[in-house]
């Protein structure tokens, strides 16, 4: 495209050699200067094919105010820290995860017809020995406090017993 504007140039170098033909280096120097800007427009067209601009620039998105972080349900956001506590040690997960994992189990298995603290064997079929243990109404307190927790492997696999009731 850039040699369509160079041949009205270059008929332009050869009409001004024959009205004036004793400034022969002026004229070549304007007449490459006039290519080197055609080159340059051709050049500068070609970038912005190859990596067209941006809707908006870096500035402008740096002045835009950032979009806040949805907020955190705080009841799930407790319940993690409680996890994470019961499972460094025992005394948190006695006293702060197995309530809330007795209150899922006891309504898990109300809707099959069947009470938690019932001594029904039934109840430690469905709850598996591990969450039934965890959540028998007559498990004892931890001895020493500083207990090591329920490991997280199997923490997850109480949670998918009681996802499966």
């Amino acid at each position: 495209m850039w040699l369509l504007y160079a041949v009205p140039a270059t008929i332009g170098l050869l009409v001004v050699r024959m009205i004036a033909p004793g400034r022969h280096e002026l004229e070549l120097d304007i007449y490459v200067l006039t290519l080197g800007g055609i080159a340059l427009l051709a050049v500068s067209s070609a970038l912005g094919d190859v990596a067209p601009r941006e809707d908006e620039s870096q500035l402008e998105e740096a002045m835009e105010p950032e979009q806040p972080e949805p907020a955190r349900i705080p009841e799930l956001e407790r319940l993690e820290r409680e996890v994470a506590l019961a499972t460094s040690r025992d005394f948190d997960l006695h006293f702060r995860l197995r309530p809330v994992l007795r209150e899922i189990a006891e309504s898990r298995l109300e809707r099959r017809g069947v009470q938690l603290d019932s001594e029904s064997p039934r109840v430690r079929e469905l709850l598996g020995d591990e969450l039934w243990a965890l959540t028998a109404a007559d498990r004892e307190p931890p001895a020493y406090r500083q207990a090591p927790g329920l490991p997280l492997a199997d923490l997850e696999r109480t949670v998918e017993r009681l996802e499966r009731l």
